[in-house]
């Protein structure tokens, strides 16, 4: 079902957004060369502590994952390119890292994620990965107004790929966002502009672009959890939080 939150609503709703930008900022400063994925759920699984928030993502067991996720954060290393099980890995120079990260503040939730390169770039591609990731995100963004239809938000993302040569998956997308982690409607990243749900104010949404280099398709990874490339090469994903209001579209997980 799909529910609108009041501007009252959409205000209570900033500190978890607030909080989820800045585990991100954070975590993404330590992960350095070296670094160990353990060390950097640690980190978040600390903040969240601290700030008294609760995780999405540890008690979290959907149908399409092995058993509970057991921690606080996704880390999903080059091929891995969502819902990275975080494991004894020291970061490498030119890794392509995305973090995941979604959290629970005064009962209600954000959900955002980012993807970057460790140290110096291996190659072209990864940088080219991160910025079209971001462009569709943006795109999408842009789409998320009154007036519009949920196909505007999807076709903005696909065409930045296609026009980049990437191909689209639409096993896994965006998703409403309020007092759970995961609600209707599914946001594909590929669609019909001027086609589905209208857009109201008060509809808040994860809008998360991710694409692979080569291929569109994607296999788990023995641990249950982790969606890898079907073809080995690197993935990027870019994610935030996005409110509808009657001025346009409000990012709850910005991050400075």
């Amino acid at each position: 079902m799909i529910e609108l939150k009041t501007p009252a609503e959409i205000e209570q709703m900033r500190p978890a957004g607030v909080f989820v930008a800045e585990v991100l900022t954070e975590v993404a400063k330590r992960a350095t060369v070296g670094t160990n994925l353990l060390k950097l759920d640690q980190i978040a699984h600390e903040m969240i502590t601290a700030r008294g928030a609760e995780s999405c993502y540890i008690d979290y067991h959907p149908s399409f994952g092995a058993s509970p996720f057991g921690k606080v954060l996704c880390t999903s290393v080059n091929d891995a390119v969502l819902h990275g099980l975080p494991h004894d890995y020291a970061l490498r120079d030119g890794d392509l890292l995305t973090l995941d990260f979604a959290a629970s503040v005064n009962g209600w939730v954000s959900d955002s994620a980012l993807s970057f390169v460790v140290g110096a770039p291996k190659s072209a591609a990864d940088t080219t990965l991160i910025e079209v990731t971001t462009a569709a995100l943006a795109a999408g963004i842009a789409e998320a107004k009154p007036g519009n239809r949920l196909g505007d938000i999807s076709a903005a993302i696909g065409a930045v790929a296609t026009a980049a040569g990437y191909g689209v998956n639409t096993d896994f997308g965006g998703h409403g966002v309020g007092r759970t982690m995961h609600g209707d409607p599914h946001v594909p990243n590929q669609g019909r502009a001027g086609r589905g749900l209208p857009l109201r104010a008060g509809l808040v949404i994860a809008i998360e672009p991710w694409f692979l280099e080569t291929t569109d398709k994607i296999y788990t990874d023995k641990d249950g959890w982790t969606l890898r490339s079907a073809d080995g090469s690197n993935g990027a994903h870019m994610e935030h939080t996005v409110a509808i209001t009657e001025d346009g579209p409000l990012v709850l997980t910005a991050r400075s």
